[in-house]
């Protein structure tokens, strides 16, 4: 069971970059090639995580290399308005609240 919902934002552990979900897979989706060039290769068997990193980037990162994100600030990314309609109390929304 993923710890992360589309729409949280979080914090790498090691890389210190902040982003936000967009996609989530049951376990790594990406092929051998790609996860053995990886620097570090993380459990492909737990959850994975498409997301937009604050400042443009794209990125599939693990599960265990992630954590919440505590600073409630919006990620700035180009492509977050093609997910999320707003940014509410430190997570994205894909539908206005009211």
């Amino acid at each position: 069971m993923p710890m992360y919902e589309v729409g949280q934002i979080i914090h790498h552990k090691r890389y210190e970059y902040r982003g936000v979900v967009v996609g989530v897979d049951a376990h790594c989706q990406a092929p051998d090639e790609w996860y053995q060039s990886n620097r570090t290769q993380p459990d492909r068997e737990r959850p994975w995580y498409h997301v937009l990193v604050h400042g443009g980037a794209e990125t599939y990162v693990a599960e265990e290399n992630l954590e919440p994100d505590a600073s409630g600030d919006a990620v700035r990314h180009p492509y977050v308005p093609r997910f999320f309609a707003v940014h509410l109390n430190g997570r994205y929304l894909k539908y206005s609240p009211n």
